[in-house]
Parts: structure tokens; sequence; C-alpha cells
């Protein structure tokens, strides 16, 4: 009897053993997220760093950012990631809350007999037999469970550095904008003096001065824009990265790099993202544990609560009696249809969520590819097409001035729309990047091709500069003069980027030869009022 109370012991000692094997970290596994990333090519940040073992940042922030510097701040100290890493540990603890066997039940009675007679004493273990049977089950969908959590936290690591490379290159483009802005309403507060002086020797009338003025006004306000334009970026990228006042003053990287050598072809995009798109896996893994899950559920529905263990009693004589017990839930009125009907119904929900991936990543990265291969060929025509033209324009227009074929409102306006077409060039690609990010985000992992990035953009300093090195793949003839007939223009004078020009078409700003007070008879033949209701007619060609 005593042997048969030892095993019946030995039985509730061993599942609690099995219990605390199932018991897992509730944090994931730092190992198996590493080589996830690596194996993408994404950064790997520290996922068990703190606030409180951060470095400082002082090395990283002594230069100006750039996006491989800005990601690995955003992984190092990024709230967000932090937000989910905390998410993740609540949903391991669900899980490791199913996986437990339930705890061994003592149960103790005691019973008097008649009096003097003295009393019967019972003493009892039990354990849930059902979960010691499906233990090993439970268990492989903990491991199932797990790696898709693993699947979860790598993607967060990969969605993190997207969305700082996006938060980078939207701030370094909002600052270039503003710079350019700036520098218009400088030359458009220049011209709009100008004009005054033109309005007080006579030579233009009061409508053209206002015209000028206006435009003046206008590049003011879309300064400012700008200006806070820029300000929200800037703070929306400080924020995604954790930076905060006490990190001290940190610059942004002034251009954008070009777009790279040659696109991927989008077969081998959609096949690459088959095989490395998190999301897409973990859907998969979830339907398969659902799966194994719904079968277990059918073969256990008729199993109720079922429990295990050993008795001994002890007489009033002293005798004792020793056995195994078993307690047994009749199915009578709760034959597990909820349960069965919910275990339907997740793996019908895991399902089609399934499909709703797979759709979701064939179609993103074919919609992705065509987006990045337009803005791309957008970019190209800027650059090998429009910039050049726009600077032709001005050499010419420079040579009429000089000739006084036009007059100098003409000249500024050709130089304005110059200045456009540079922050036309900038935006797009601005918008290649973000591009090209969001189809990275597709596909799952770096694209191959990011081996390949190009230089960067002239920045806008270069643009701005006099007598510049030519943008890469552009011919900056337009600059200056190179048939003696002229003298270049002098960007000091009125070095005006481009300006939402669309109302009027002008921001101007005097050239040297230009700054004193103009008599009439010098400045009739360019600037006669039908000359310059010519110009804002937008037909400011030569006469």
């Amino acid at each position: 009897m005593n042997r048969t109370f030892r095993r019946g012991a030995l039985a509730v000692a061993l599942a609690s053993a099995l219990s605390g094997c199932a018991t897992l970290a509730p944090q994931p596994d730092a190992g198996r997220v590493s080589a996830l990333l690596e194996a993408r090519s994404n950064p790997v940040p520290a996922l068990n760093a703190t606030s409180d073992g951060e470095s400082s940042l002082g090395p990283l922030l002594s230069a100006p950012l750039d996006r491989d510097t800005s990601v690995a701040i955003a992984l190092r100290q990024s709230p967000r990631l932090q937000v989910a890493y905390a998410r993740l540990g609540l949903e391991r603890a669900d899980v490791i809350e199913a996986v437990e066997i339930a705890n061994p039940g003592l149960s103790v009675s005691r019973m008097n007999l008649s009096p003097g007679e003295g009393h019967t004493q019972t003493v009892g273990i039990s354990l849930p037999f059902v979960d010691v049977l499906l233990f090993p089950l439970r268990s492989r969908w903990a491991r199932q469970e797990y790696e898709r959590q693993s699947l979860e936290m790598a993607q967060a690591v990969i969605r993190l550095t997207a969305e700082a490379e996006a938060a980078w290159v939207r701030a370094v483009a909002a600052q270039q904008v503003a710079d350019m802005r700036a520098a218009v309403a400088d030359g458009a507060d220049a011209a709009g003096e100008l004009a005054q002086r033109f309005f007080d020797a006579g030579n233009i009338s009061e409508l053209q001065l206002k015209r000028e003025q206006a435009v003046a006004s206008q590049a003011k306000i879309d300064a400012a824009r700008s200006r806070a334009e820029a300000l929200r970026e800037r703070l929306a990228f400080g924020n995604l990265l954790g930076l905060g006042p006490e990190d001290g003053a940190w610059s942004l990287a002034d251009r954008l790099p070009l777009p790279v050598r040659a696109e991927d072809d989008v077969d081998a995009l959609l096949a690459l993202a088959e095989r490395s798109n998190l999301e897409l896996q973990a859907a998969r893994l979830q339907a398969d544990r659902l799966r194994s899950s719904l079968k277990t559920t059918r073969a256990t529905r008729w199993v109720g609560g079922v429990s295990a263990g050993a008795e001994r009693e002890k007489d009033a004589d002293g005798s004792r009696l020793t056995g195994p017990s078993v307690g047994l839930e009749l199915p009578i009125f709760n034959q597990g249809q909820g349960k069965l009907a919910r275990a339907q119904a997740q793996l019908a929900d895991a399902e089609a969520r399934l499909r709703e991936a797979e759709l979701d990543t064939r179609n993103a990265v074919r919609v992705g590819a065509r987006a990045l291969a337009d803005h791309r060929e957008i970019v190209e025509v800027h650059r090998t097409a429009l910039i050049p033209q726009r600077e032709r324009i001005v050499e010419r227009s420079q040579q009429e001035q000089n000739f006084m074929l036009i007059g100098v409102f003409e000249l500024v306006q050709a130089k304005v729309e110059e200045y456009d077409a540079y922050q036309a060039y900038l935006e797009s690609v601005r918008d290649y990047w973000l591009a090209r990010i969001e189809l990275s985000r597709s596909v799952g992992q770096r694209l191959p091709s990011d081996r390949a990035q190009g230089e960067p953009t002239p920045s806008v300093i270069d643009i701005l500069t006099p007598n510049a090195p030519a943008m890469p793949g552009m011919d900056h003839s337009g600059h200056g003069m190179s048939n003696g007939m002229a003298a270049p223009m002098d960007h000091s004078a009125h070095a005006m980027p481009a300006m939402d020009h669309s109302a009027h078409g002008a921001a101007p700003a005097a050239t040297t030869e230009n700054t004193a007070t103009p008599s009439a008879e010098d400045e009739k033949p360019a600037d006669t009022p039908e000359d310059h209701r010519h110009h804002h007619d937008g037909q400011g060609d030569t006469p």
C-alpha cells in the first residue's frame, strides 16, 4: 500500500517537474531575433538594453546624422522599440500560462466516530490528468508560438529601421526646401526693392510694382511655412529616435543620396518576399499551430475534467488504507461544443489572415516596384533634361538682358524657374527614397541593390554657390557663358533657389550692374510697361 502511495506522489512530482520545464523565459530569444535580422541585412539592436544602461550618444551626435547613424540611434533607444518589446513580453506571459500544468490538489478529511471510538483521517493528493496527457502537445504549441513571437520582434525592428530611414529622408528634404525658400525670400525682397527704384524712376507702373511686392510677400510666407514644416519633420525625427533636450544640439546631413545604379528585378523581389517577409512567415506559423490545436480539441472534446492521484486513510484502530484515486467529469451538459467552435473560428480567422497577407505582400511588391520605377524616371528627367534646359534658358536670358533685349525681371524670372527645377529635383529624390523604403518593407528586408547606392545629391549651398561644380550627371554650362559674349550671372546678387511662383512667377533680385538707381533713358528699352505686362502674362521671352 505504501508503495502505491509513493508511486502516486512520484507521478505528482513528475508532473510538477514537467510544468517547470514548460515555463520559458518571458523575453524573446535574442540570438534567434539577431539571426533573423542578420539574414535580412538589417542592423541588430541590443534587445535587452534599458534606459538605465544607455551609453552616451555623444560620439554618434558629434557629426551630422546620416541614415545609418540615425538607424543606430533609433535601435539603441527609440521608445517605440521598447513599447513593442514590452507588448511582446505580455504575449509571452499569456503563452506561459496556457502551457503550464495546473498545480496538484491536496485534500484532507477527518471524520469522528462515536464518542470515545476515535476518528478516521484521509489524506489525498491529485493532479489534472488531461493537462499531463496533453503536455507534449502544449509544449510544441509553445515552441511554435515563441518562434512566431521571435518573428514579430524581428519584424518590429525592421519596421522601426524603415521608419527611422523614412523620417531621416523627410527631415533632410524638408530642411533643404526650407533653405531654398529662405534664399528665395531674400532674393524676392531685393527684387521688390529694385522694383521700387524702377517705379521711383518712372520706368514701371504702380501695378507692376505691386506685383513684384506681392511676390516678395508671398515668398516670405512660403519661407515661413517651409521653416515650420522643417521643424515639424525634425521634431518627429528626434522623437522617433528618442532624442531629447538632454542630448544637446545635433544636426542632420544636408543632402540625400542619388538613386542606386540599377533596380532589382520584380520577379526576384517577389521570390525574396516569399522567403523574407516576417509578417507572412508569422501568419503561416500561426495557421499551422491552430490546425494542430483544432485536431487536439476534436480528439479531447469528450474528455472533461479528469484528475488522478492517491489517497491514504487512517482508521480509528490505527490501520491504514492506501490507494489510487480518480476523478471524472461526466460530459452530460457540456460536451466541449464551445471549445470546438472557438478552435474552428480561430483557425478560419488565421487562414483568412494568411491569404490576406500573401495577397498583400505580392501586390505591395508589384505596386512598390512600379512606383519606384516611376520615381526613378522622374529623378532622371529632372537630372538629365529639365535642369540642364532651365540652366540653358538662364544663360540665353543673360545674353539677351546684357544686350537689353529683355528686362532684368524677365532674367530673374528665368533664374527663379531654374531654382524651381532644382527644388522639384530634390523633392523627387526624396519621393524616390520613400518609395524605396516602402518597397523594402514589403519585401521584408533591405533590397539587394542597396549595396550599389550612388553619390550624394548637391546641397543647397552647392546650388547657390556661383560656378559650383556640376551636379552628378548634369551639364552646368548654363550657369555661365562659354562663348565670350557676356559674363556669367552673379549668383551672389540674386541667388534665389526654387520658389512657388504659380501666381505671378517672380522672385527676382538685381544683378550687380543694376544695383544703382536706373535712369529712365538707360532702362527704357528693357523695362517699358509693355515689357512688364508681357512678363507677368507668362510670355516673357525675347521680344
